[in-house]
């Protein structure tokens, strides 16, 4: 008996098939130049679209079009020739589709930066072939390195403005390799571009034939990504109990969430937390039909062989390989909100589908991400600051570190006054 319909959280793509990626890097690297190109290269706007730009660009007295007008939406943005907000687009190609996060570049914006980058798997820093690597290049590549996405692509741009020079190119090359060194990156490419020209975005350039690399939606499309999520530790927060009681489904109980980690099959032997209880996997349904598995990130129904207690906020997974069920986290926060972060502020923690309260303990340090080091000194975290904190939660939390899982390694932090997320963490090992 397949489930009726429910509201899924994500997409049930295959992993291969969708590549979510965020662009970073200081201001005027021409971040959302590339996007409109990459857009408009591949042919994922239309006619109008494209119309409006020329005509808006022809407005502004540009001899160009500017093809960053397609990505910053606002209307701030557009006066001032930045990106302020994340502006999310979409566009596939025969071999992949592709979900964008174009992030602002200024230092007072880093929170915007952190909650678009939080779930992508490649980040895509800019920097302009002319400066070369700047402090807020280094901040981003930081802050990609602490969020533990795992591939990144440093994009030299604006090469057309240095006549393609081959050394200009592996001056900042070699730099950020080295500053690289410092942090965890497990992939890194590095590509010479010209956003504006297209050169190396979507073709390879005839301008740089000492450039043997690959071009950059060449890259995007072939990189692995597939086995980036835990596929061995079994994770599966419960998000609702479908009970239809309907005619047909009279008798159906579904657990329905996403898959954090692992495979889940029919036959699995499972554990739910936090009661302890177990059972067997009786079935997966994925909207009207069942599947023979599920893997991260497939939003799918689970129904177990047994009718146990089970609810929102609960964590199925398997008897000998549960998450840490814990009421102390220690995490890596990036505050978000004016009013600062302090000792004893009791705030509302969000982790996977579980929701509680959560007193601040300790804050140990905060984190210089320019030059990493540690502030043991500090008191609070302002606005866009990073520390290293220690909560004490009023019910315990199904965690996992968040260099193993970005799912179950991970929460957000609400103010309960107002309901606006104030603090995003991630969980130390």
């Amino acid at each position: 008996m397949a489930a009726p319909a429910t509201e899924t959280t994500e997409t049930s793509l295959p992993r291969m098939d969708l590549l979510r990626f965020a662009t970073a890097g200081s201001v005027d690297d021409g971040k959302s130049t590339l996007i409109g190109r990459l857009l408009l290269d591949s042919k994922a706007i239309f006619e109008d679209q494209l119309e409006a730009v020329e005509r808006t660009s022809v407005d502004k007295g540009y001899d160009y079009t500017d093809l960053a007008l397609l990505t910053d939406g606002l209307r701030s943005e557009r006066e001032q020739g930045i990106t302020i907000d994340v502006a999310y687009r979409y566009f596939a190609t025969p071999r992949r589709k592709f979900i964008i996060a174009d992030t602002p570049g200024h230092v007072q914006y880093t929170r915007n930066m952190v909650t678009g980058a939080s779930t992508a798997d490649l980040g895509l820093v800019l920097v302009d072939a002319r400066t070369g690597l700047t402090e807020q290049s280094r901040r981003h590549a930081v802050i990609l390195s602490l969020l533990r996405v795992p591939h990144l692509v440093l994009a030299v741009n604006k090469m057309d403005l240095v006549d393609y020079d081959q050394s200009v190119y592996e001056k900042i090359r070699d730099e950020f390799d080295t500053f690289a060194a410092k942090l965890t990156i497990p992939d890194l490419t590095i590509i010479p571009i010209s956003a504006l020209q297209g050169d190396n975005v979507v073709e390879r350039s005839a301008h740089m034939p000492w450039y043997q690399g690959t071009s950059l939606l060449h890259h995007l499309e072939n990189v692995h990504v597939s086995s980036d999520r835990d596929l061995v530790d079994t994770r599966f927060p419960v998000q609702y109990v479908v009970r239809p009681k309907s005619d047909e489904f009279h008798d159906y109980r579904g657990y329905a969430g996403q898959v954090a980690g692992g495979v889940l099959k029919p036959g699995d032997r499972v554990q739910v937390l936090p009661s302890g209880f177990t059972s067997t996997i009786q079935a997966i349904d994925l909207f009207d039909q069942s599947v023979a598995e599920a893997f991260p990130p497939m939003s799918v129904t689970v129904r177990l062989a047994d009718d146990l207690d089970v609810s929102r906020g609960d964590m199925i997974c398997r008897p000998q390989n549960a998450p840490t069920a814990t009421q102390d986290i220690d995490a890596m926060i990036c505050w978000m909100t004016n009013e600062p972060l302090r000792p004893r502020q009791k705030l509302a923690i969000k982790h996977t589908t579980r929701n509680a309260r959560a007193l601040v303990k300790d804050i140990q340090y905060r984190l210089d991400i320019n030059t990493l080091h540690r502030d043991q000194e500090t008191g609070e975290l302002g606005l866009n600051e990073i520390g290293r904190v220690k909560l004490r939660t009023t019910a315990p939390l199904f965690v996992d570190p968040y260099e193993k899982n970005r799912t179950t390694g991970s929460f957000i932090l609400i103010d309960e006054a107002t309901g606006i997320t104030v603090g995003a963490g991630m969980i130390n090992g």
